[in-house]
């Protein structure tokens, strides 16, 4: 990195020569008004226009990226830069790239990510469509905050800094619109100081289809957000499922229950311990999920992360696996010696399912959590064998 360059102008690229060269003389002409040493890039993502040569002629660096994607041409642009800050912003003529001032105030300030937000600096009538507008963003937005504990009111927003230092840190791989998501995430996990500005969004000046695919993009927007937070994605679902089939088995594996003209008995127990099965399997991948990701340094490794997986152990997970196969091979057998007291004859499902339902349940769940264990202890392979100190 060369420390007396202070900032890169950073442009993805795809057929832009409509509107390339107004963004770049815009960008230009910031440096020059604010007397800023840096430089304009133009990441190219595969331009079959006259973009590159546009690009080359206005005076900007024009750096090639090998893969196609959105993610792709900013992670490109930005390992081509050798500035200490980058801002980057759409080739399309929808962000003003006269406007940068406050990002590179906050980056000089100290925040690691500055994040524009169109929604506090205003959207033109007909710049930003409707779906996105008032249903994509906001949605995915919410999510996102939600999920990752952030104050960020435009996940999505195309301008946006950040200091060479935070990137360096983030390990960016997404290639594709998602890249959006995965600075602001990973950002969060790594706790570095995320700041947002108002900006503003006008109409593009394309003659052409956006390149984001509303469906597409946002689709793979939300499955990015529930990949990194396990927590979500998992093991709230996995409780929610799994307190539910545990309050309704200990009211339906004694009798039914009737309320009005309604009545509950051995056909929703039966679905009441799959919700049991389901709420185990959720927690057990939260759990899987949680340790992968540490161990590769895809999820930070926090206090609680700390305290909770030093109880994670074969022995005991085979334990408890073990209790349940137990009980589970005991109610069988006693419900085999109901039977057998019954010659092995005709019996009333509402007695002998209230029996078998649980046995069955206990007996998934303890292979599972036997399975479970063994399996976490496989992908911890160097930590189980380490000899204590």
């Amino acid at each position: 990195m060369n420390e007396d360059l202070e900032l890169s102008i950073i442009m993805p690229c795809l057929n832009e020569e409509l509107t390339l060269p107004i963004c770049i003389k815009k960008a230009k002409s910031f440096l020059e008004m604010y007397k800023i040493n840096g430089e304009v890039i133009i990441s190219d993502n595969g331009s079959t226009d006259k973009s590159v040569e546009i690009a080359i002629n206005e005076g900007a660096r024009v750096v090639h990226a090998s893969q196609k994607g959105y993610g792709s041409a900013i992670i490109n642009g930005i390992e081509a830069s050798k500035a200490k800050f980058c801002i980057i912003g759409d080739a399309d003529d929808s962000y003003d790239f006269l406007g940068l001032e406050p990002f590179l105030n906050e980056l000089r300030n100290g925040a690691d990510l500055v994040m524009g937000n169109r929604f506090k600096g205003g959207v033109e009538q007909g710049a930003m469509p409707f779906l996105h507008k008032y249903l994509g963003n906001p949605v995915l937005s919410f999510i996102g905050r939600l999920f990752f504990r952030c104050n960020i009111g435009d996940f999505h927003c195309g301008l946006r800094g950040i200091s060479k230092r935070a990137y360096d840190q983030l390990n960016l791989v997404t290639t594709g619109m998602e890249f959006a998501s995965e600075m602001i995430v990973k950002s969060v996990l790594k706790k570095l100081k995320i700041v947002e500005v108002p900006t503003t969004l006008s109409k593009d000046g394309r003659d052409r289809k956006p390149h984001l695919n509303t469906w597409v993009d946002g689709w793979r927007h939300l499955v990015f957000l529930l990949l990194y937070s396990p927590k979500w994605l998992f093991f709230i679902p996995g409780i929610v499922f799994f307190f539910i089939g545990i309050l309704g088995t200990l009211v339906l594996s004694f009798d039914s229950i009737k309320f009005s003209s309604i009545t509950f008995d051995v056909h929703t127990l039966l679905y009441i311990n799959t919700a049991i099965i389901i709420g185990v399997q959720f927690i057990l991948f939260y759990l899987f999920s949680r340790i992968y990701g540490v161990i590769n340094g895809l999820l930070p490794k926090t206090s609680l992360y700390e305290k909770w997986s030093k109880y994670i152990q074969l022995e005991k997970g085979l334990v408890i696996g073990v209790l349940l196969v137990f009980f589970g091979i005991v109610s069988t057998f006693l419900s085999l010696k109901y039977w057998a007291d019954n010659d092995f004859g005709n019996l009333m499902p509402k007695v002998f399912l209230r029996r078998v339902i649980p046995a069955v349940t206990a007996l998934i769940s303890g292979f599972e959590i036997i399975s479970f264990s063994f399996l976490i202890s496989f992908i911890k392979i160097p930590r189980v064998f380490q000899k204590d100190n």
